[in-house]
């Protein structure tokens, strides 16, 4: 038997993306053009083929229902509670992913009737259980923070410290002491100093730094501790 391209209906995708604009951290939700839950916003999401594997799966469906792709989609957690999904048993395997929303323009799949990003303190209420996913997801993030580096696809190639220091705030949901986060964070290495300055600002012109990617990749794998 041939299945190409026929779906598996008792096992899905759903993303959650994760993006940073005007030190505010936002999520890429959907909302449903047809089926049971048209009008309703959800997490990119839909059926895994037979003839695919489940990480081309979640690449096809974020790009075919938002234009976002060509990103890095790591697996996050399976969701498999037994009221989950209406009428019938279906066990989601939740990816994730952090972006640079300017990089992007969105665009609604064919069965979608919107795309947008929503800051995630502005989130509406959600089709199945995809508030939950989301808010386990951001929860995970938070602690992931604090143990590897973070901001690599968030942030412009050149940022300040003020926007380093905006994106942890908006991610933990707390404002940080400027002083001490700076301490800890050129302690780290992990920064270099561009010698460059902004460019066109009101204010007084911010160092520019970029992330040494040699240190970030090490850190991503060895860990730390990053205290707040």
């Amino acid at each position: 038997m041939n299945f190409s391209d026929e779906i598996i209906e008792d096992l899905s995708i759903d993303c959650v993306i994760f993006g940073f604009k005007d030190a505010q951290l936002h999520v890429l939700l959907v909302k449903h053009g047809i089926g049971p839950t048209l009008g309703q916003w959800a997490l990119p999401g839909s059926w895994i083929k037979y003839n695919e594997s489940i990480d081309e799966a979640a690449e096809r469906i974020l790009s075919s229902q938002t234009s976002v792709g060509n990103i890095y989609l790591e697996q996050f957690k399976a969701f498999g509670d037994l009221k989950r999904f209406p009428a019938r048993r279906v066990i989601t395997i939740a990816y994730y992913a952090l972006v640079n929303i300017e990089k992007f323009e969105l665009h609604p799949g064919p069965t979608e009737a919107d795309v947008t990003w929503f800051k995630i303190q502005d989130t509406p209420q959600m089709a199945f259980d995809h508030t939950v996913i989301f808010e386990k997801c951001l929860a995970f993030l938070k602690h992931k923070i604090q143990h590897e580096p973070i901001g690599f696809n968030l942030l412009p190639p050149k940022f300040t410290l003020l926007q380093l220091l905006e994106l942890y705030e908006a991610i933990l949901g707390q404002k940080l002491d400027k002083s001490n986060f700076r301490k800890k964070f050129l302690k780290m290495n992990l920064l270099i100093d561009t010698k460059e300055r902004q460019q066109e600002v009101s204010h007084r012109a911010a160092t520019l730094y970029r992330f040494d990617e040699s240190v970030y990749n090490k850190l991503l794998e060895s860990g730390f501790t990053f205290e707040i």
